[in-house]
């Protein structure tokens, strides 16, 4: 939705939410250094993102959530990630990943909205699984868990065979804090004030309605709850282009402070050994620098396209799509992760020795873009083979 159809009044929250963003940004931007060396924020950056409350941008009506447009919801993870991709990481992570929570069984949603808390997860189907009674025994170890350090949930990746099922499906297992050990082997090229840590959980009992059939939502768009509202917009669109939307602004944001640092550094910098010249004034930069912002263009384009594919589907209420619709949308996330990489790096590699310290702002930014490209969701080869397969009409993805 276009800021410019909106009521006075909207204009005034869409201002004040990014007015939160911005700040949030700012706090992690601060912290960027030592975050990194830490492998982890401090707390008060995921307090603050708590306290703006982010983590319900897409929450159903029905529990609290703020119900933005997705527009909106881009903009404001663009904007903590324009200071901090991996602030924005988290924001998106933890505001788009309650999104399974709105699916489970009615039982489940309602404990855990009601009890309130961060929530993390790790959807990788690796977890072993138990019957026991009503519910499961979950045991395993999983890596990768975003926000975890300040996270009260965490949902976990399993293969669960469902009481009305006819063998292993794919499933989401909601585990409180009080039932997982965290694993601090954070230590990765980029992303590191994520504090994305490894779990543990050795025998947690699950209920059955903690449990979300991931599988069958990928499949029809249908929640496990009866009760949820079909004209709620997170119930009118299919579910998994929807999950993976908050990695495209989070990498936009990425690119769009390598821009702006180019462009500040380049007009300051004077080439010692050029004999003193200015390189602004040199062609390569300055070829360099439009084709940054032409490709930031394009690329915003994409995501724009990406957006509106979605709000086509909210508005007809298309929640199960075919696998050609689906990979369209894996090969724009691909894209535009590794086109924002590749961009990053030559940033880096055009500003030379005064952009490689540790801990210099180009520098951090060039790992933290890498590292997200490096997202299952979102490789490169992945999805554009998967988008290929589906135009000749052969099956895509299993997940993403």
């Amino acid at each position: 939705m276009a800021i410019n159809k909106l009521k006075p009044e909207a204009h005034s929250e869409i201002e004040d939410l990014l007015a939160r963003a911005e700040a949030i940004g700012k706090l992690a931007e601060a912290e960027a250094v030592e975050a990194d060396k830490n492998a982890r924020f401090s707390e008060r950056v995921a307090q603050a993102i708590e306290e703006a409350g982010f983590h319900k941008l897409m929450r159903p009506r029905k529990y609290g959530g703020l119900q933005v447009d997705l527009g909106t919801y881009v903009d404001i993870v663009r904007t903590v990630a324009r200071h901090s991709v991996a602030a924005g990481w988290l924001v998106y992570f933890y505001s788009m990943h309650e999104l399974w929570v709105a699916y489970l069984p009615t039982k489940g949603s309602d404990e855990i909205f009601k009890k309130g808390g961060l929530l993390a997860d790790v959807v990788a189907p690796i977890g072993r699984v138990e019957k026991e009674g009503d519910g499961y025994r979950l045991y395993g170890h999983w890596n990768f868990c975003s926000g975890v350090l300040w996270s009260d949930w965490v949902g976990l990746g399993a293969l669960v065979e469902l009481p009305d099922g006819q063998g292993p499906e794919y499933c989401l297992m909601a585990v409180p804090k009080s039932d997982f050990k965290i694993v601090e082997n954070w230590d990765t090229i980029g992303l590191r004030a994520s504090g994305s840590n490894g779990v543990v959980v050795d025998g947690a009992f699950v209920p059955l309605h903690r449990v979300f059939p991931a599988g069958r939502a990928l499949a029809t768009g249908l929640p496990a709850g009866k009760d949820y509202d079909p004209n709620d917009p997170v119930y009118r669109m299919p579910f998994m282009p929807l999950f993976l939307l908050g990695f495209l602004p989070v990498v936009l944001g990425g690119v769009d402070k390598i821009v702006s640092l180019f462009q500040e550094r380049t007009e300051k910098r004077v080439r010692v050994f050029k004999m003193g010249a200015k390189e602004k004034e040199a062609a390569s930069s300055q070829r360099v620098m439009a084709e940054m912002k032409i490709q930031l263009h394009a690329l915003e384009g994409v995501v724009n396209c990406y957006v509106d594919q979605l709000n086509e589907w909210q508005q007809e209420g298309k929640i199960a799509v075919s696998d050609e619709e689906r990979e369209r949308l894996f090969a724009m996330r691909g894209y535009v992760a590794r086109s924002s990489a590749e961009l990053a790096l030559k940033a880096l590699l055009t500003l030379g020795g005064t952009s490689i310290f540790k801990g210099d702002p180009v520098e951090l930014v060039v790992r933290d873009l890498i590292a997200a490209a490096s997202h299952p969701n979102q490789l490169y080869e992945d999805s554009m083979a998967a988008y290929g397969r589906t135009m000749f009409g052969m099956p895509g993805d299993p997940v993403w």
